[in-house]
């Protein structure tokens, strides 16, 4: 570790008793024990000594409000952002900023790219390149922002299923030049660290040195799945801002989320949307005060590490090594099982792996994907989302679902083994997803 790496080791100290199967247990007994839940993506998850932390939190707001708005929220919020910027390697405490979610933390970005097209830096028709997959709030935040101002958006489309990084390098690549065709200006590029579905580990470096080498003006990482997913290092990835959810994959109440905006002369002048009192005196500060609201599960971030994370071995790090290694066993169980296959490799994966399913399901769109992830709700108590992957002109027999399943330490191979069950029932039993639709 370099001497200018600010991130700490989080495992347990020498002296901590490593947690128990049967402590895990207790710590997520409050989610419904009858659904075998393979979904962590889409709302993360927090163990009870994380919501039990938060209630104190919230009690001491209540007891004495002036005293905390006046002694407690702005230290203690400091401590949050301290933590996370040696979670990320940030060079400065003052680049992190905390916020409730990563849409938030786009419309931030996106506000201060608006705001250069109604100056001389920016014209009419510059562009702003992102990936097709996109999460949906981020893509019509994009419209919402930088369309309304003029510039023009260009989507990269991603095969899937993907076989490497070199597809997504090579469909980037195109993506710029078209945006620099006839004299045009890329201003900015949004790239997902992780895609939300399908879910896709983005070689987001090689990405950025992309952008940097054909002189691309603001680069924004979207890493809404990443911390506690994936290893997270700002400086070596180099983009100007980076955001991820901690509410996901860093076991915190929702919601919370930061954004790192690296520091430089081009990135100035940046506010929060929501404009407070504090307007005026740094990002950092003005997202930790927006006006009288619940902070508490922006506080309770250290106490994730200390009363949660550093219970197990290698901390966050061990976490998600082993929620990977899980997740990738699983979806190799079940394309065994069903007679497909995966969407991606196993190192294109994160803690969340997309998983192809019998092409005799008939699932033929996006309506079928949600009616049949409804049906194993109802009848399997198996939550899981599906993705409709529309079939190629010539294919045949094409796979054209995709389940996205997740690993957290709260599960367990029955989960998996349910649902495997439920499929294999479904085909047995001549079902297709036709039958939904009448």
């Amino acid at each position: 570790m370099s001497s200018g790496d600010h991130r700490r080791e989080n495992g347990p100290s020498t002296t901590a008793k490593p947690i128990t199967e049967t402590e895990i247990a207790a710590e997520f007994s409050h989610h419904d024990l009858t659904i075998a839940r393979i979904n962590n993506g889409s709302f993360g998850s927090c163990p009870k000594s994380i919501i039990s932390a938060q209630q104190q939190w919230q009690l001491q707001f209540l007891q004495q409000p002036d005293y905390f708005y006046f002694n407690t929220l702005k230290p203690s919020m400091l401590k949050s952002r301290t933590l996370i910027q040696s979670l990320v390697n940030a060079a400065d405490v003052d680049e992190i900023s905390i916020v409730d979610n990563a849409t938030t933390a786009a419309a931030i970005v996106l506000q201060y790219i608006t705001w250069s097209f109604f100056t001389s830096d920016f014209r009419p028709g510059d562009a702003a390149v992102m990936l097709h997959y996109a999460y949906g709030s981020v893509k019509s935040s994009v419209q919402a922002y930088v369309a309304r101002a003029g510039g023009k958006v260009i989507e990269v489309h991603l095969p899937f299923p993907l076989n490497s990084n070199e597809e997504i390098v090579t469909e980037f690549d195109k993506a710029l030049k078209m945006g620099k065709m006839n004299g045009g200006k890329i201003r900015l590029a949004v790239i997902d660290h992780i895609t939300s579905m399908p879910s896709v580990v983005i070689p987001v470096k090689e990405l950025v040195q992309m952008c940097r080498d054909e002189g691309v003006d603001f680069i924004f990482v979207d890493g809404a799945h990443a911390i506690g997913n994936v290893e997270i290092d700002v400086v070596d990835i180099g983009a100007d801002f980076y955001t991820s959810n901690l509410h996901k994959w860093f076991f915190t109440p929702p919601s919370a989320a930061f954004l790192y905006c690296k520091r430089s002369e081009k990135v100035v002048d940046l506010h929060h949307p929501v404009v407070s009192v504090e307007y005026g005196n740094g990002l950092a500060i003005e997202s930790a005060w927006i006006g009288t609201r619940d902070y508490s599960a922006q506080l309770v971030i250290p106490d994730v590490v200390e009363l949660f994370v550093s219970r197990f071995e290698g901390g966050i790090e061990g976490i998600r090594r082993r929620n990977h290694e899980m997740v990738v066993e699983m979806a190799e169980m079940l394309v065994k099982a069903w007679g497909t296959e995966l969407g991606t490799p196993p190192e294109m994966c994160s803690s969340m792996a997309m998983v192809g399913m019998p092409a005799c399901l008939g699932i033929s769109g996006n309506s079928d994907a949600l009616k049949l992830r409804t049906h194993l709700r109802v009848l399997f108590k198996v939550e899981v989302p599906i993705y409709y992957r529309a079939p190629l002109e010539g294919e045949v027999n094409p796979i054209t679902g995709y389940a996205r399943i997740s690993h957290q330490v709260y599960n367990t191979l029955e989960d998996y083994y349910r649902f495997r069950d439920a499929i294999i029932k479904l085909v047995s039993d001549g079902f297709t997803c036709a039958i939904l639709s009448n």
